[in-house]
């Protein structure tokens, strides 16, 4: 295992350098097996070989002399001519009785030390009897010496004796086997050396883009984000594209947040401050209309244009409270399917002098129709606002169908709105007009926005503006 500490590319580096070490032993040792098996046959078909010359010179002796000589005087009669075939073969010679004891044999050394056993294993001795004529079997003291046996027959067709040939296998690997091995090793560093320079590249590479990735976290700024680029469409390409979008996500969140926090404290301070203003208005009032009732003076004009213009600036000051409190208590909102053209159709009614621009289909949206209702009459309002003096107002209504939205629009010929003070049409306390506090187009966001809608607006100076609010199509 590795280290916990070790970083990326050193722990990759290191893995690929593992592999590729143990596929070469991997492979180097089925080389080596592979020549040793080779090797193995190689001299088991060499003792075949000297056997079968062996047993044949032996075979071509007996048929020289009687069948009764040969059984009888088998240790006099082969001695001499065991050694000789043993030095033109170069291998040692034994003879085994039928019943599996020493006869003769050219190097008594490999008995009397021990190394072979002076009778024939009782399992070669079963395997003879069933007319198996030879039986190889590997020596129990080393693996380096291969035995083998045979039944030699007289004349009249009578096992005479078991010949037995120990050949001891050597287990250095041919010359030409050596070479091969010593190339192959040689030509495996090489690789290997290619290998490990090739591993620390790849490994440089595979980690470059997440190092660019970490050096983009370490310096994460809200607003002052840059996306990251990459070309290629792999894994560490979806990485970046997760990291670029979780980016752009979380700057738009805290916009979102930002302005959902202003509004919050702009709700809390317009039911402070509708709570200060209305609750000295009422009395106000009242004393004003008891003073003109009650007060006798000379000039009775005077008194009722002061009591006039006092109760209109109570009633300023009220409008200004309710403004407020509409601002920072919206009502719930029960929203339900609404055929938008029929709707519209009935809002005109109440509106004289608007223009409906409406298409042949109609459809249906998920609204609260109280709070549309709002919506739009705010819109119409600023509207009829924006048209300056001595200009005829023309003021549209009407919806263009998306395909899955629907995109209702009022539009002026008003004066528009400039293009530095665009950024702020929807916060509260805009306003372009000299009367009402600008709570007005806040509120028509934040009713769009309970609609799952959006309102987005497009402004020339001097020619008018058109404000578009888009719902999603409620299907039946």
């Amino acid at each position: 295992m590795l280290g916990p500490n070790l970083s990326l590319r050193a722990r990759i580096f290191i893995s690929m350098l593992f592999m590729i070490l143990v596929s070469f032993i991997l492979t180097g040792l089925i080389s080596l097996y592979h020549f040793q098996e080779e090797s193995s046959e190689y001299h088991q078909e060499r003792l075949r070989r000297k056997e079968y010359a062996i047993e044949s010179n032996i075979e071509y002796f007996l048929a020289s002399h009687p069948a009764q000589q040969v059984t009888d005087s088998l240790p006099s009669l082969f001695s001499n001519k065991i050694c000789e075939l043993s030095d033109v073969h170069n291998l040692d010679i034994n003879l085994f009785s039928p019943s599996g004891e020493l006869i003769i044999t050219n190097n008594a050394y490999l008995f009397d030390d021990g190394f072979l056993s002076k009778t024939v294993p009782s399992e070669i001795l079963q395997s003879i009897s069933e007319g198996e004529r030879r039986f190889i079997q590997p020596s129990a003291d080393t693996s380096d010496v291969m035995l083998i046996y045979s039944t030699l027959y007289n004349n009249a067709g009578e096992p005479l004796a078991i010949l037995n040939l120990p050949y001891f296998e050597s287990s250095d690997l041919p010359e030409n086997d050596l070479e091969f091995l010593e190339t192959l090793f040689t030509l495996y560093m090489l690789l290997f050396i290619g290998a490990a320079v090739l591993a620390y590249f790849l490994s440089n590479y595979i980690t470059h883009s997440l190092t660019v990735i970490a050096n983009k976290m370490r310096k994460l700024q809200l607003g002052k984000n840059e996306p990251i680029y990459w070309k290629s469409e792999d894994e560490i390409g979806e990485l970046v594209y997760e990291y670029n979008r979780m980016m752009s996500e979380l700057e738009q969140n805290a916009i979102k947040l930002a302005q959902s926090e202003r509004e919050t404290a702009w709700k809390e301070m317009a039911k402070q401050v509708a709570h200060e203003i209305k609750n000295p208005l009422t009395p106000m009032r009242l004393s004003v209309q008891m003073l003109e009732r009650k007060l006798k003076v000379d000039d009775p004009q005077r008194l009722r244009e002061f009591t006039e213009g006092m109760i209109s600036q109570i009633d300023a000051l009220s409008n200004i409270a309710t403004a407020f409190s509409r601002f920072a208590s919206m009502p719930e909102m029960q929203l339900e399917k609404v055929a938008l053209k029929s709707f519209l159709e009935k809002f005109r009614a109440a509106h004289e002098g608007l223009n409906l621009e409406l298409p042949e289909e109609d459809v249906q949206v998920a609204v609260d129709k109280d709070q549309f209702t709002r919506v739009l009459n705010n819109l119409i309002l600023n509207a009829q606002q924006a048209i300056p003096e001595g200009r005829k107002a023309c003021i549209s209504l009407g919806y263009e169908i998306a395909e899955s939205t629907v995109r209702v629009f009022v539009k002026d010929n008003g004066s528009g709105i400039p293009e530095g003070r665009r950024e702020k049409v929807f916060e509260p306390s805009f306003t372009t007009k000299t009367q009402g506090m600008g709570l007005g187009l806040a509120m028509v966001k934040n009713i769009v926005n309970g609609f799952d809608g959006s309102i987005t607006f497009e402004s020339v100076v001097g020619e008018g503006t058109t404000f578009v609010v888009e719902l999603p199509t409620s299907k039946n």
